[in-house]
């Protein structure tokens, strides 16, 4: 990762609370409209689902096929959520899934942080945003992300990371501006939709590190801690149901008894309906039995 694409990184993490801070002080009352609720959902929602389909469903574990226009308008998507160029974060995560929650896994909580409570905390700390500085980025995307590196396509888009970045920016101030008529609604929406989105988005996938390997519930057997954390189920679009996922990983569903809400998933049958995906990869019900803890 480029020296511009850290400092974007790690800036989203500090610059976000520091502004909705002073703005809430500053212009309480009159800092947040209709409008701005409604960039905000529209703008974490299409991004979030970049995320979630695109960049972990489909192209890290494969969990469906579908066409390359597909496959690139969701590697944009997610692109826009600010979280690294799409192969630098398909590699990072494929690394994770070699080596979790062991030496290695760039951002597990339980690996050389200590023991006790300071030692939970300093993992939960790296897991959570610490990764960023010392590991994000780092995964050899020759190894972990050949078949993205061999994709010109997809290239390009992980090349051209950092306009994609201006563009998620740029969109909810076009929005905020179209629907009000007022370069203080653009200004607003791109405060609600824009930065205020990303570091919602941001903090909620970062909990799937952390949380989601720390708290929560197991049923199945796996070699690693991962959890399923239910309140975290619908922020993070179906990705808290971590452990789910961890123990089938290429499972295009994670959500895999009947209350476990899975958005995600929804979209994904939604598009497999629509002819949009095919070979959706789904867990036999006797495949989950056989993998219950006893």
């Amino acid at each position: 990762m480029s020296r511009a694409e850290r400092i974007a990184n790690v800036g989203t993490v500090l610059l976000p609370p520091i502004v909705i801070v002073a703005t809430i002080v500053t212009f309480w009352n009159r800092i947040v409209g209709w409008h701005d609720l409604a960039v905000l959902a529209s703008m974490y929602l299409l991004t979030g689902f970049g995320i979630t389909v695109g960049f972990h469903r489909m192209l890290t574990h494969r969990s469906f096929r579908t066409s390359r226009p597909v496959e690139y308008l969701f590697a944009v998507l997610g692109s826009m959520a600010v979280q690294g160029p799409v192969i630098n974060w398909v590699a990072d995560h494929r690394k994770h899934h070699a080596h979790t929650d062991e030496e290695g896994d760039p951002h597990s909580p339980h690996v050389g942080r200590g023991s006790g409570v300071v030692g939970a905390l300093r993992g939960l700390l790296h897991a959570h945003v610490g990764w960023l500085v010392t590991e994000h980025g780092q995964a050899e995307r020759e190894r972990y992300a050949r078949d993205l590196v061999e994709d010109r396509g997809m290239l390009a888009i992980s090349r051209g990371f950092l306009w994609l970045v201006a563009v998620s920016l740029v969109l909810p101030f076009g929005a905020g501006y179209l629907i009000t008529g007022r370069l203080s609604g653009a200004l607003t929406a791109l405060l609600w939709g824009g930065l205020v989105r990303i570091f919602l988005l941001h903090h909620v996938t970062w909990s799937i590190n952390s949380i989601c390997h720390f708290f929560g519930r197991r049923r199945f057997v796996t070699d690693d801690r991962s959890t399923n954390v239910f309140w975290l189920a619908l922020p993070s679009l179906g990705e808290a149901w971590h452990h789910n996922h961890h123990a089938f990983p290429r499972s295009a569903v994670h959500g895999l008894a009947r209350l476990e809400l899975d958005p995600s998933g929804w979209v994904i049958t939604a598009m497999e309906k629509l002819g949009l995906v095919w070979d959706v990869v789904r867990i036999a019900p006797e495949r989950q039995t056989a993998k219950l803890a006893g």
